[in-house]
């Protein structure tokens, strides 16, 4: 003699901002690279076609090359997406102010930061049998 309702619904997805990138140079290998300026204290990420497009911009800014990578554009996308979401604020030309916690969420995320700014901290954990 249980009364019980069974309610059938179907659960809804909503939409988020993050588009699909269907453009083919989304997806075209180059060089992803972050770059520091000493003057400003601030970080630039970018993307390059190849190496000589990122030697011109090293020449032409007096910027030091941390790190790079192979990658392409959509890992740029995503990476500004992903740091505007923590609330990370960038200027034109993607240029962050520099901090420990934007180094430690590009190096998270997988981005090239290299050793010279930022060390990675090793955890050990221990064992201990009772």
């Amino acid at each position: 003699m249980n009364n019980r309702k069974i309610i059938k619904g179907y659960k809804t997805f909503k939409s988020s901002r993050f588009s699909v990138y269907t453009s083919v140079d989304k997806f075209k290998d180059g060089i992803i690279y972050t770059l520091y300026s000493d003057e400003f204290n601030s970080l630039k990420v970018g993307f390059a076609e190849n190496d000589k497009v990122l030697e011109k911009k090293l020449s032409s800014e007096a910027l030091i090359l941390l790190d790079m990578k192979k990658g392409n554009k959509k890992d740029l996308c995503l990476l500004i997406t992903t740091l505007k979401e923590l609330g990370i604020k960038y200027s034109d030309n993607f240029y962050f102010k520099y901090s420990g916690s934007l180094m430690k969420h590009l190096s998270t995320l997988g981005w090239p930061v290299g050793r010279s700014l930022y060390k990675q901290r090793k955890i050990k954990k221990e064992l201990v049998f009772a």
